[in-house]
């Protein structure tokens, strides 16, 4: 083996080789039982970043170790079409290379336009992919725009229509007046900023008045432009100040329009004035209002979120109405909202009713890739009658065919189904699954799977003209249906038999209800066993928390604390890494700022740590659930690991090289297991139940860190240097013993830690495996291990952890009296017991390599010793006896210097945290860390203490 671990020199040979060999495809045995994985599928647009990079670990994690217990395997991968993100990256670069815009250039050659730039540019985070050792099975990799995909998607909508689940209706949505097309919750992004509250004067028709005799009541509003939208002001029926007005009218300005003051439980009698206009086609929670109270709406503004020149109206269904005028102010018309608004303010204020103004948090809306502030716009959409679909959905979790780990979000998936609101699944793009609806010129629709099926079954001639919907699906709707549609439904093949429903998804909680529910919902709906009971999607839902920056804070590009998971694998420069993140950045003083806060946190850039570093680190910090503040120093110490794991492998090849006899068990070849080969071997069978069960649970934290415990601390702190005094001193038959208990529980190691470490694993295994001749092609073939009982020795386990107890404690003392590590000492022993004393006998080369003893000596319980440095194991008293060891002079000087320092220190710690300014001014992390040194320093000035008066009494 190369001396050195170099993760680049054995990465990508590793994975080009399984991908080449076929490894990651199911054996197809159906014999065996199946295992199935659907991964959440990546936009076609996107790359690899640390939320990708956690969830793939987890879930290679997953899939290596149940393909490693023989499990007809899959791991299904696939990519999501991303209407709005593909056609905007298409467009953008349309424009840049042609100066052409997707109208000029016309739907159909604008749609093939993308087909090509897939083609050429959409795989990039399969490659990337690639870097992190992701086995799923890439020959039967998915789009949810392919032709089987789209067939499903097909069916599905026309199936729904015919049940009754899907109609076309004129609802309130999220419009984005840049992209013109509604957009999902999921993408929009609130913003905190300052705006402010203004207060106007509504007059009063028919010389109604307050109970303070004023012709007008106040309303607040943080949108003056939307008022030429009201229809109504809200009341609560229990105000007093305004139960008398309840019924009657106010007289809108600018347009003499007469709405009604309602009474509803929206207006709040302790928020703002009271009173609360209403805009029902402008607002969400305004539009709950109109429909309860059957408030006429009134469409004020165009797709471009500017006033209209005349407004459309509608009554509370959604029907074209003339209970109201359509006409809107001239001056008002073709303003934008913000220019509207400041007239609509300076009006009122010329008018006399403009009443106050004040300062006003507030939480914006904003599309997440336009970037402008998304309007709530009536339009016609086509939706999913969701409440059937969510009450068998609701029902499999509550009966436990679908569970969720951690279990508490089982009531975060109730909840969002408890009040589910009808799906909007229509998007004004050209880039998706265009709805499989048509129109006759009086505006007839028809739904099928195309326009000749349409005509053949409504018997239309060719006379009849048909026109089919511009709108395409939301590419939620494709991905719904994401473990039957990609298994090959609607058609019955053997995958779907085989592998459906599907056992694990694992994914983060935001998207809970925009795409777990709907996948349950869906696949509920159109696969049922062979009894007609719905099948659910999966058996196991893991949830993920999301990574987060070493602050807390959640890593987005404007803040500059993006980190790369390929940037952890392969290191990057200061310079490159400054450039990658700022080089793109529109505003000057953001980027400048940025960079500085990367040039302080990254000063030497970022080294290369390898790929098996970063999957342990994300492995380890994997609490369920539970957000992660991504920490560098972790990553650096699981590199240290990966070198400390390798450095033990050569350690045992360069052991056992030469040695066939190490897996020889002819009769000529006896072996004899050292106590420690006993020990490590049943140390080990601990591990395997403990490291199985944590993975069983997805307790991938628990089974890092049981790997990280027993590789570092058992298997090289202790069992390697165990073995030195056999290989060096010990019989041929010891030899051969510790030899092959050397080989085996490496082997087992590798097995072990290959779902998390996949590439060095394969590496060291494929090394070992030319030395023993054992095994097959692969590691990631080989059986994962199982506990073997009868490799547990309890008595020796019992014997090693005494002898281990006894070299750290006269460790200690060498090191507390700063005694070398080369000088041999007589041990004195004083309550030995019978079996300290035959441990003593048994293990005396083992304590003469480890602790570097000359000598033991029993003591009787009542005899004198000389002056001693002692240490207890138990009731067992060990004694060091200190004459000649030390220069006690030299000693006290240099104690006394350190006492002298450390005595110092913890005054200076203590006066600051007996100073009230600093303890109530610093933050409690400061605090606390303060308080942790201190404790620190007093225990050190104890042992200094104690050290000077053992040496003193010398």
């Amino acid at each position: 083996m190369e001396k050195t671990y170099n993760p680049s020199a054995i990465e990508q040979k590793n994975y080009q080789n399984w991908e080449k060999k076929g490894y990651f495809k199911p054996h197809g045995d159906t014999s065996k039982e199946s295992f199935c994985i659907m991964i959440p599928p990546p936009n076609v647009t996107g790359s690899l970043h640390m939320g990708h990079a956690f969830q793939d670990t987890i879930m290679d994690t997953i899939i290596r170790y149940q393909r490693m217990q023989g499990k007809n395997t899959l791991w299904q991968h696939g990519t999501d079409h991303a209407g709005i993100a593909t056609q905007m990256v298409v467009e953008r670069k349309l424009f840049a290379e042609t100066g052409q815009t997707r109208q000029e250039l016309g739907r159909e050659t604008f749609i093939n336009k993308i087909w090509e730039w897939k083609e050429e540019s959409g795989g990039t985070i399969c490659k990337q992919m690639r870097r992190l050792g992701t086995s799923v099975d890439w020959d039967r990799e998915r789009f949810t725009m392919d032709d089987g995909l789209s067939k499903a998607v097909k069916k599905v909508f026309v199936d729904l229509y015919n049940d009754d689940l899907i109609y076309r209706g004129k609802r309130l949505v999220n419009w984005d007046p840049k992209l013109h097309t509604a957009i999902s919750d999921l993408e929009v992004e609130s913003k905190d900023e300052q705006g402010f509250m203004w207060y106007f004067r509504y007059p009063l028709a028919d010389n109604a008045t307050t109970l303070e005799g004023k012709n007008y009541i106040v309303v607040a509003t943080t949108r003056p432009e939307t008022m030429l939208g009201d229809t109504g002001v809200a009341v609560n029926a229990e105000d007093p100040r305004y139960k008398h007005l309840i019924g009657k009218n106010i007289v809108l300005p600018f347009t003499q329009r007469l709405i009604p003051i309602i009474a509803d439980e929206h207006a709040d009698m302790e928020k703002g004035t009271g009173c609360v206009k209403i805009t029902p086609a402008h607002d969400f929670n305004d539009y709950e209002v109109g429909k309860r109270n059957k408030l006429p709406m009134l469409n004020i503004l165009t797709f471009d979120a500017r006033i209209a020149k005349e407004a459309t109206v509608f009554d509370s269904n959604g029907e074209v109405s003339d209970v109201y005028s359509a006409a809107l102010p001239i001056q008002f018309q073709g303003l934008t909202r913000e220019d509207a608004r400041k007239l609509v303010v300076s009006e009122l204020d010329a008018l006399g009713l403009l009443e106050d103004i004040k300062a006003h948090a507030l939480t914006i809306p904003y599309g997440d890739r336009s970037a402008v502030i998304i309007e709530p716009m009536l339009t016609d959409q086509w939706y999913v009658r969701v409440a059937p679909l969510a009450e068998t959905a609701t029902q499999a979790v509550e009966n436990g065919d679908i569970k969720f780990v951690p279990q508490q979000y089982e009531n975060l998936y109730k909840s969002w189904m408890t009040d589910i609101k009808d799906w909007c699944i229509s998007r004004q793009l050209w880039w998706g699954h265009r709805i499989p609806a048509w129109y006759d010129e009086n505006g007839k629709v028809y739904v099928g799977h195309n326009e000749e099926q349409i005509r053949k079954d409504n018997q239309l001639d060719t006379t009849v003209k048909l026109t089919q919907d511009e709108d395409v699906l939301d590419t939620w709707f494709s991905s719904g249906l994401w473990t039957f549609s990609t298994l090959g439904w609607p058609e019955k093949t053997l995958d779907l038999k085989t592998f459906h429903s599907t056992d694990v998804l694992v994914t983060g909680f935001d998207i809970i209800f925009f795409w777990v529910a709907r996948m349950i919902m869906m696949t509920m709906h159109f696969m049922k066993d062979e009894n007609g009971k719905p099948q659910v999607p999966f058996k196991t839902i893991y949830m993920t928390g999301l990574i987060r920056d070493e602050n807390g804070d959640k890593m987005s590009k404007s803040k500059g604390n993006v980190l790369d998971p390929l940037d952890m694998i392969d290191g990057i420069d200061l310079e490159s890494l400054v450039t990658k993140r700022c080089g793109n950045m529109m505003q000057p003083q953001l980027a400048k700022k940025i960079e500085k806060q990367t040039r302080k946190a990254f000063a030497g850039g970022i080294e290369a740590h390898g790929t098996d570093a970063l999957r342990f680190t994300l492995a380890a910090m994997a609490s369920t659930g539970r957000d992660i503040n991504w920490d560098m120093n972790r990553l650096e110490g699981y590199r240290n690991f990966c070198n400390k794991f390798w450095n033990a492998s050569r350690y045992v090849i360069m052991s056992c090289t030469d040695m066939p006899c190490a897996f020889n068990h002819d009769a000529d070849n006896k072996q004899q297991l050292s106590l420690a080969d006993r020990w490590i071997q049943g140390q080990l069978q601990t591990t395997i139940k403990e490291y199985r069960h944590a993975l069983d649970t997805f307790r991938f934290d628990i089974a890092a860190n049981i790997l990280y415990e027993f590789i570092w601390h058992q298997f090289c702190g202790w069992y390697l240097e165990l073995t030195k005094p056999v290989l060096f001193k010990g019989n041929e038959a010891e030899q051969r013993g510790t030899r092959h208990t050397l080989i085996s529980v490496l082997e087992t190691l590798l097995r072990l830690a290959h779902p998390i470490m996949p590439f060095m694993t394969e590496e060291i295994w494929q090394r070992l495996k030319e030395l023993t001749g054992q095994g097959g092609d692969t590691i990631m073939l080989e059986a994962f291990p199982e506990v073997n009982a009868n490799l547990v020795d309890k008595q020796a386990v019992e014997d090693l952890e005494w002898l281990k107890k006894v070299i750290v404690a006269i460790r200690n003392i060498r090191g507390e009296m700063d005694i070398s590590p080369k000088i041999p000492l007589n041990l004195l022993v004083k309550n030995a017991n019978k079996d300290d004393a035959r441990r003593f006998t048994e293990n005396a080369d083992f304590l003469s390599a480890l602790a570097k003893l000359e000598s033991v000596t029993m003591l009787k319980n009542d005899e004198k010793n000389p002056i001693c440095a002692t240490a207890l194991v138990g009731n067992l008293e060990l004694l060091i006896p200190m004459a000649g060891l030390i220069d006690s002079k030299a000693e006290l000087t240099r104690l006394n210097k350190k006492l002298e320092k450390t005595s110092k220190d913890l005054a200076k710690i203590s006066g600051k945290l007996n100073n009230a300014r600093f303890v109530s001014n610093a933050p409690q992390a400061v605090i606390d860390k303060e308080r942790g040194k201190l404790a620190e320093l007093q225990s050190t000035c104890e042992k200094l203490e104690q050290q000077i008066n053992t040496i003193k009494a010398l």
